[in-house]
């Protein structure tokens, strides 16, 4: 996971993933403009397993996350990966994905699963919790969450992701999970603590 290595920064290379560009408009009499990042819209989903009593998570190392550790003064060309150790970078985080494809939501959920976690999960399992914003300021896009329990015997593969995907799954008792979301520098999306909230709230509390 950590074996990275040649990390260099280079100007912004379009992808098929990412639009950036600039809005302007006119808000009481006033100009203004705001840079957009704008992507895709996507998925989380929250797996519990019931039989293990264990929230199934992924681990992976997220190129975003590991610049912002890194300070802007060393922020051009060759990184030096001494100084900023690759395990920075790396997330903890829910299974999640992007909506890639013209099928339902609920479809690109349960293949997120089954690609990233290893579990096959009916369709009629995912229980959808809500859609919400993510970064408003910079992105717009959308992500829809779900929650979904699964035993052992639904796991058809180790999981890891595909393509070249490189990620971990990572089975923690929720204990464990909650250790690591009370430290006082949590490596994780904002998402992954709405998350974790959530199912605090809304489905742990009623099995303990």
């Amino acid at each position: 996971m950590e074996n990275i290595s040649n990390i260099y920064l280079t100007d912004y290379i379009p992808t098929i993933y990412t639009t950036p560009c600039t809005m302007q408009y006119t808000q009481n009499g006033k100009t203004i403009e705001r840079g957009i990042f704008a992507e895709r819209n996507g998925v989380l989903i929250i797996v519990y397993n019931k039989t293990q009593n264990v929230l199934t998570l992924v681990k992976q190392f997220r190129a975003a996350a590991y610049l912002g550790c890194i300070p802007e003064q060393d922020r051009k060309g060759i990184i030096d990966t001494e100084k900023y150790p690759p395990r920075l970078g790396i997330t903890l985080e829910f299974c999640a994905g992007l909506e890639d494809k013209n099928v339902p939501t609920e479809q690109i959920a349960r293949e997120e699963i089954l690609e990233e976690c290893g579990y096959d999960v009916p369709l009629e399992k995912l229980e959808k919790v809500c859609t919400y914003k993510n970064l408003t300021e910079t992105t717009g896009a959308r992500t829809t969450m779900f929650y979904c329990e699964v035993t052992d015997d639904m796991r058809v593969s180790k999981g890891g992701g595909v393509d070249d995907e490189l990620i971990e799954v990572m089975e923690m008792p929720v204990e464990k999970v909650l250790e690591y979301a009370n430290a006082s520098n949590v490596n994780s999306p904002m998402n992954f603590m709405f998350g974790l909230q959530w199912f605090l709230y809304h489905k742990y509390k009623h099995k303990v």
